[in-house]
C-alpha cells in the first residue's frame, strides 16, 4: 500500500482500503426476562383442551362468626345467631375470638339460624357475645351409644381457564437470506429468537395481568380466548390498606407484609414461598432492614438488597418483575401454580409456504394458567407511587 502521510487516527472511515470496525454481537437493551416463569419451571403435564379445568375441595369450616344485631347482654346471652348456622352441631365446644371462655352447644335452630349454648362451660371465664365476632369450633363431642349423627360433606368445585395462542410471524426477503450479514451468521435463526424472546415476555405478563373475556370464554371465530391471569383469581385475600383492619400506609410496610402472610397462614394450609413486586415495593422490602444495617469499617462493598424474607409464617424468596403493577404485591404459593402449555403447542416455528421471493414463517405457542386454590395465595394493592 502507498505511503498516504495521514496518522491513523486521522484516517477515515471513507478510505476504500480501510476495513470497517464492527463487532461481531449483537446487543439488546429492551427487557425480557421472563423472572416468574423462570421460577415456575416447566410443568409437569400439558393441558389438554382449550378450556382447561382443574378440581379444589375444601374441609368442613371450623370457624364462624356471630351475627345478631339483637343481643341484649353480651355477658350472659345464651341464645344468638351465627352467620352459618348448618356449621355446628349439639355437643360442639367454641371459642369466641379473643375471649378465653368456652361455650358449650346445647342445641342448634338451622330454621332461624341461632344456637343456644352453655356459658362458661367447664368452669372457664366469663367472655362477651359480641355481634360480628369470630368463632372458633373447637371440636365435637358425641354421645356414647348414640346414633351417628347426620353426615356432612363438602361439594368439590371445578375451576375453569382457557388457553391463549400467542403468535408472531417472521419473512425475510430472497435476497436478505443471500447476503452476508453483520454480526448474523442467519438472519432466520436470528429474527426467530427475537420473536420468541417477546413471546415468551409477552407470556409472562398474561400470566401475571391477563384477563378473560366476559363472554364466550371459549372463544370464536370473532371471540379471542384470553387466559385469566393471577391477579384476576385472587379475591379472598385481596388486602388494600386501611381497609378492613388491614394496616393503612402508601408504602408497602413490613407489618403489612406480616399481616397478609398472617390471614393467610390462619385460613389455609398454603406455603407462601415467593413475594413477586415491582421496583417501588422492592425498594420498600429492602428498607425493612435499612435501620439495621452495619458496615465493617474494612467493608468496600455497601449492599441494599433483600432476596429472601423470612418470618413466622414461611421463608419467601423476593423475585423482582418488570410486569407487576406499581403499587401491588403478590404473595404466591407456587406449588399451587403452573403455566401449562396445550397439548403439542408449546412455542414452536412452522415454515409457512411460499408466495413470493420470500421465507415466511410463524412463531406460535397455546398456554394457560392453572392457579389452584386462590385462597392460598394474597394481594396487596393501593400504594401510591
Amino acid at each position: 500500500m502507498s505511503f498516504s502521510g495521514k496518522a491513523t487516527y486521522s484516517a477515515g472511515a471513507d478510505l476504500p482500503e480501510l476495513a470497517e470496525d464492527i463487532s461481531d454481537l449483537v446487543s439488546i437493551v429492551s427487557p425480557h426476562e421472563t423472572p416468574l416463569l423462570d421460577v415456575l419451571g416447566d410443568p409437569k403435564r400439558p393441558a389438554r383442551s382449550t378450556i382447561h379445568e382443574w378440581l379444589e375441595d375444601a374441609l368442613l369450616p371450623n370457624t364462624d362468626a356471630v351475627s345478631d344485631g339483637s343481643i341484649s347482654n353480651a355477658a350472659t346471652e345464651t341464645t344468638f345467631g351465627v352467620a352459618n348456622s348448618p356449621s355446628f352441631r349439639a355437643g360442639d365446644q367454641i371459642r369466641l375470638e379473643g375471649d378465653s371462655e368456652i361455650l358449650f352447644v346445647s342445641s342448634v335452630d338451622t330454621g332461624n339460624g341461632t344456637i343456644t349454648v352453655i356459658r362458661q362451660y367447664g368452669g372457664s371465664s366469663a367472655g362477651t357475645v359480641v355481634d360480628g365476632k369470630v368463632i372458633h369450633i373447637l371440636g365435637n363431642a358425641a354421645l356414647e351409644g348414640a346414633d351417628s349423627s347426620q353426615a356432612r360433606f363438602t361439594t368439590r368445585s371445578r375451576i375453569t381457564n382457557s388457553t391463549q395462542i400467542l403468535s408472531s410471524t417472521v419473512e425475510i426477503s430472497g435476497s436478505e437470506l443471500a447476503v452476508r450479514q453483520l454480526a448474523v451468521a442467519d438472519e432466520m435463526d436470528y429474527q426467530k429468537q427475537q420473536r420468541l424472546r417477546e413471546l415468551l415476555r409477552d407470556l409472562e405478563n398474561c400470566v401475571i395481568n391477563g384477563r378473560a373475556p366476559d363472554d364466550t370464554v371459549e372463544g370464536s371465530a370473532t371471540v379471542r380466548r384470553t387466559m385469566k391471569g393471577i391477579l384476576a383469581f385472587i379475591a379472598t385475600n385481596h388486602f388494600i390498606p386501611g381497609q378492613g383492619g388491614f394496616p393503612s400506609g402508601t408504602s408497602l410496610s413490613e407489618t403489612q407484609l406480616n399481616r397478609a402472610l398472617r390471614e393467610v397462614w390462619k385460613n389455609s394450609n398454603a406455603n407462601i414461598d415467593l413475594i413477586l413486586v415491582g421496583g417501588q415495593e422492592k425498594r420498600a422490602i429492602n428498607a425493612f432492614v435499612g435501620s439495621n444495617r452495619r458496615f465493617a469499617p474494612q467493608a468496600q462493598t455497601y449492599r441494599d438488597g433483600i432476596s429472601i424474607y423470612e418470618s413466622d409464617f414461611g421463608v419467601c424468596r423476593v423475585i423482582l418483575s418488570r410486569y407487576v403493577p406499581t403499587g401491588s404485591v403478590l404473595l404466591l404459593d407456587s406449588s399451587r401454580i403452573e403455566v401449562l402449555p396445550l397439548a403439542g403447542r408449546s412455542f414452536q416455528f412452522r415454515p409457512l409456504a411460499r408466495t413470493g421471493d420470500r421465507e415466511t414463517g410463524q412463531l406460535v405457542g397455546e398456554y394457560t394458567l392453572e392457579f389452584r386454590n386462590e385462597s392460598a395465595h394474597a394481594l396487596i394493592t393501593g400504594f401510591t407511587a
